[in-house]
């Protein structure tokens, strides 16, 4: 206020000297006044030709620079088209602006909420808070949400006061998903832990026999082709392994991205069960779907909806009694299910001891591992059917009792 009018104090106490003496020594009046006129006339004078910009009113700044906007044009079309997204914020911790990547990342969020509801993560919250206190900037990483992590990393910074984005200082955020990068780097550590554990009992196996068959069995054709056949069986082992790994890693990959694609749930078990007729003989058990002729569509991936029927089939038919039938029926809605679809794979096996259950999607988790291995399991199936459905943002519900088989219901969220 006092840069503003002080030129203006200075030029009437000037003028008012002047005055002054000029009445102290008896000048007349019209020459008082055309000394003060003359004063003011060089004042302008002067104002004008430094052209003090302070001079333009508050209300034509703000309509210039809007405060929360930024205008149409170039600014804003190079900020919608950044992958990152940038998010401005209000002196008072008000969201002022956020450009596309921001609105397609957070789109729950609006103009003038709290920037605390775009990531309630204490992190982030405490990071933002402390650059409007105390200005100067912050990287922060962090993560978010309880079923589906997410991982972010943050960059905050003070934009300066008269910017497009306001007459007073705005904060600018721009946030990072670092998702994809974190789980590509936690497969590849779990990837290598698994494999070398799993893979090390084949491998020493196969070289074992190489080495007998190098030795005294190099002569003994009996031998060599026993031999060979137990190789063969542990390589085939090896290569199920590496495959159910590889298909896990790719399914936690996209974990986060929700499919959407429309899938006839009913004719794509149907197309399961007649994939594996085939084996029916070979494991002395009859495959029986009881589901309607049409059904609903639920949002899905089909190829992996058709993994997670596949895998739970020929669980019940490796783990069910010779002679006995797996069914496959609708199953009850319940008021937890409301708005989901479930279908049940039935068997009539040994059934699982309670204890077991709610570790039977672990990976690499067998209620009988020599079992398991003998009849060519990798200890990774129904891991892989818990990450598909997590992804569908569907649920596996196993119910069983010891001598009365086994439940595996899946429900699907429907359209």
């Amino acid at each position: 206020m006092q840069e503003r009018f002080w030129p203006y104090v200075l030029l009437a106490l000037l003028s008012a000297g002047t005055a002054a003496i000029l009445s102290v020594l008896d000048r007349p009046y019209w020459l008082i006044f055309l000394a003060v006129f003359f004063i003011v006339v060089i004042f302008a004078l002067i104002r004008i030709a430094l052209h003090d910009p302070v001079e333009e009113p508050a209300s034509e700044l703000i309509t210039h620079h809007p405060p929360g906007a930024l205008p149409a044009g170039f600014g804003r079309a190079l900020l919608d088209q950044m992958p990152l997204a940038l998010v401005v914020i209000s002196p008072v911790g008000r969201i002022t602006y956020g450009n596309k990547a921001a609105k397609e990342r957070f789109p729950h969020v609006k103009k003038g909420d709290h920037f605390a509801t775009l990531l309630r993560t204490p992190a982030f919250v405490d990071a933002v808070n402390e650059v409007i206190a105390n200005g100067g900037s912050r990287k922060v990483a962090f993560s978010s949400g309880q079923e589906t992590k997410r991982y972010y990393e943050a960059r905050i910074g003070v934009l300066p006061a008269g910017s497009e984005f306001g007459v007073s200082e705005q904060i600018l955020v721009d946030i990072e998903d670092r998702t994809l990068e974190r789980r590509s780097d936690k497969m590849r550590s779990d990837f290598i832990a698994n494999a070398s554990h799993e893979l090390r009992t084949p491998l020493a196996s196969i070289l074992g026999y190489i080495e007998t068959l190098q030795g005294h069995a190099r002569e003994d054709p009996v031998a060599q082709e026993k031999f060979l056949k137990i190789m063969n069986k542990q390589a085939s082992r090896m290569q199920r392994l590496v495959d159910d790994l590889m298909s896990l890693s790719r399914i936690e990959m996209n974990a986060h991205v929700r499919p959407s694609t429309p899938c006839d749930i009913f004719d794509l078990v149907r197309e399961a069960i007649a994939s594996l007729k085939p084996l029916e003989a070979e494991n002395h058990v009859t495959l029986d779907c009881r589901l309607p002729e049409n059904g609903p569509t639920v949002p899905g991936d089909r190829d992996q909806l058709n993994q997670v029927f596949v895998n739970l089939l020929m669980n019940a038919m490796k783990y069910g009694d010779k002679g006995e039938t797996v069914e496959v029926e609708l199953a009850p809605e319940t008021p937890e299910s409301a708005g989901m679809l479930g279908i049940t794979v039935r068997d009539h096996g040994q059934g699982i001891a309670p204890k077991h259950i709610e570790r039977l999607t672990e990976r690499f988790y067998r209620v009988n591992a020599a079992q398991s291995r003998n009849k060519g399991g990798t200890g990774l199936g129904l891991a892989i059917v818990k990450h598909i459905l997590q992804r569908h943002r569907g649920q596996l519900r196993i119910e069983s009792e010891p001598g009365q088989g086994s439940e595996f219901t899946v429900w699907l969220p429907l359209e």
